[in-house]
């Protein structure tokens, strides 16, 4: 790495008399922003785009046009350059490695503690232009000094397990299903059961928010009385992650007051359909108010299942670390939601992890070290039953959440005799066990293995 520099520093006051250096004019976006001597700083983001030029553009200045337009360029050459040191300020391709473009920006181009700005400027405009037939960002590497100024996780993994004072196993939740058309009061007949029957927790789905058929007051409130009654029947620590996804933040912020005034812990937001200033918000609320928050990902795949263009989850997993989310779905590789082994892997690593190294394999292009910011928690939902129980947790280990919607209210004896055998299961496998062991002793684990023994999610790629 090169050492670090600042920019020169302006002696006079700002003029519009034209500088003897300014040459009207277009010139080339490589001429200015491709350098492939360049060593990145330890304080430069870095960025690393899979480029497809659209012809006659070649690929050094497809990258190119990347840097300029996402920093300081524009397509003709300006005066007012002269009133600023563009040689610090703006962005730089430094390698190209077949399609993957490796751009470095310097760090003082980024408002601190905003997700926002770094979105708008490395993912704003120049995903449209011409130049590009198209355009995907795989990853991005923050610079620790960067990290630093984020508030990371409020509670993360370790905490909540001092919380809940549940150990060496995943922890257990379930959807309630059929996720929208349940009233209030049918809806918390179905937490109750689920947390009687073994999960630790149950969850609203991404699009339950107020709607005509469950206000949120109404849920909210029977839904806790469900927590609460099935603590006091079990012994254990429950919750239920009450969406409080709204129209506005405001509305949000309003929901979670709420529902901490009844006695929960945990709410759950949808972090990318709201966005990550809503977020921001969201979460800076929850570490005021001490609750845990369960971050759903609904909408991601508009933008990060194509393999040519759009943003890859792993760096939408770096932003949510950095902006607090506690929790954060991952897929689950082997349930009904598309994600391959290697990046699932990965991606777990990046929101467990205190330093993850550069791995090609898993698709992380740079180090990124999260400099001391707390974990979180990698969930597994998505088409999940008990016989993927031991793939599960050879892909996530103990350090997990594992959530059960259709796997636990499909059992042929319902969501009480569902949740038995998730948890009867997960322990089991946990402990070192079998599943055909543990269903010797357990008739709720023996029906459902029966039940989805050849129910499985491969698909033709």
């Amino acid at each position: 790495m090169s050492e670090m520099v600042a920019p020169k520093l302006m002696t006079q006051p700002p003029t519009a008399v034209l500088s003897d250096k300014y040459l009207a004019g277009v010139r080339t976006y490589a001429s200015g922003y491709y350098d492939p001597d360049y060593a990145p700083k330890d304080t430069d983001l870095l960025c690393a785009f899979r480029i497809t030029p659209k012809a006659p553009t070649d690929m050094i200045e497809a990258a190119a046009a990347v840097a300029a337009e996402s920093s300081t360029g524009t397509w003709t050459e300006v005066w007012s350059n002269q009133l600023t040191d563009l040689e610090f300020f703006k962005a730089r391709v430094y390698d190209i490695q077949g399609d993957i473009a490796y751009i470095a920006y310097p760090m003082d181009l980024f408002e601190e503690n905003s997700v926002v700005n770094i979105m708008s400027s490395i993912v704003g405009n120049v995903f449209g232009m011409k130049a590009l037939s198209a355009l995907r960002l795989e990853d991005m590497r923050i610079p620790t000094a960067l990290v630093k100024t984020y508030p990371g996780p409020h509670v993360g993994i370790y905490d909540e397990r001092v919380w809940s004072n549940k150990w060496e196993r995943p922890l257990l939740g379930g959807t309630v299903k059929p996720k929208l058309g349940l009233s209030p009061k049918a809806y918390s007949t179905i937490i109750y059961e689920c947390l009687v029957g073994g999960l630790d927790t149950t969850k609203d789905d991404e699009n339950m928010n107020s709607q005509p058929f469950s206000r949120w007051q109404d849920r909210f409130r029977y839904a806790q009385d469900a927590v609460n009654r099935a603590m006091a029947e079990t012994g254990e620590y429950k919750g239920h992650w009450h969406n409080v996804t709204a129209g506005s933040t405001l509305e949000s912020l309003k929901r979670m007051d709420y529902v901490k005034e009844r006695g929960a812990d945990m709410c759950m937001f949808d972090f990318i359909t709201a966005g990550f200033a809503a977020s921001a918000d969201v979460f800076a609320h929850a570490r005021e108010l001490d609750m845990i928050v369960h971050c759903h990902r609904a909408m991601h795949a508009v933008f990060t299942r194509q393999h040519e263009h759009g943003i890859h989850m792993r760096v939408v997993a770096k932003w949510l670390r950095l902006t607090g989310g506690d929790h954060m779905h991952t897929g689950t590789v082997v349930g009904k939601l598309e994600g391959s082994w290697s990046e699932t892997e990965g991606l777990i690593d990046l929101l467990r992890e205190r330093y993850i190294p550069a791995n090609p394999a898993q698709g992380i292009y740079f180090d990124q070290d999260f400099a001391g910011l707390k974990n979180v928690w990698p969930v597994a939902s998505g088409g999940i039953h008990v016989n993927h129980i031991p793939d599960l947790y050879r892909l996530t280990g103990n350090d997990a959440f594992w959530l059960f919607g259709g796997g636990t209210h499909g059992h042929p004896k319902g969501s009480r005799a569902g949740a038995t055998a998730n948890r009867v299961a997960t322990e089991a496998i946990a402990s070192g066990s079998t599943l055909a062991e543990a269903a010797r002793n357990s008739p709720e684990l023996r029906d459902a293995m029966a039940l989805w023994a050849d129910i499985k999610f491969d698909v033709q790629e």
